[in-house]
């Protein structure tokens, strides 16, 4: 076996599957898991995703917060053992794929818009009923 495909052997069994859905401009909360000394607890960073980055492993992405008006971003690791929960709050709408003009900003400016009503999302989401009818079996004439 080759170098390459025993990393991505290995790096496949620490693959995370439910990492749960979420894009550029949502609203999330993630649910870390903070160890100090022989005590563990559960601390949790709630801000607007404003950049995703890498693939498998390694994939991060950036959350940012304004608290006690100071901006704060911290980068987590997707498929780290530490994090527990990643819960969206709010789906964001955006046309831009990193949001970092939302780091100078304060009050009205940095606000993302919502998402209105049940619009497509692109993604690893259930196939919609159009899609799947064209999946199914072909017609027998």
């Amino acid at each position: 076996m080759s170098k390459p495909a025993v990393i991505k052997n290995i790096e496949s069994k620490q693959l995370k599957s439910d990492t749960g859905f979420f894009c550029v401009g949502d609203s999330v909360r993630v649910h870390t898991r903070i160890i100090e000394g022989e005590k563990e607890r559960i601390q949790v960073f709630a801000g607007t995703v404003i950049a995703r980055k890498g693939t498998g492993i390694s994939e991060t992405f950036s959350v940012h917060r304004v608290a006690y008006g100071e901006g704060m971003e911290r980068v987590f690791l997707i498929h780290s053992p530490r994090i527990t929960k990643i819960e969206v709050v709010k789906e964001g709408h955006v046309r831009r794929a990193k949001l970092y003009y939302l780091r100078g900003t304060s009050g009205k400016k940095s606000k993302v818009k919502g998402r209105i009503g049940k619009t497509a999302r692109k993604g690893p989401a259930a196939p919609s009923a159009a899609t799947a009818a064209s999946v199914s079996a072909p017609e027998v004439a």
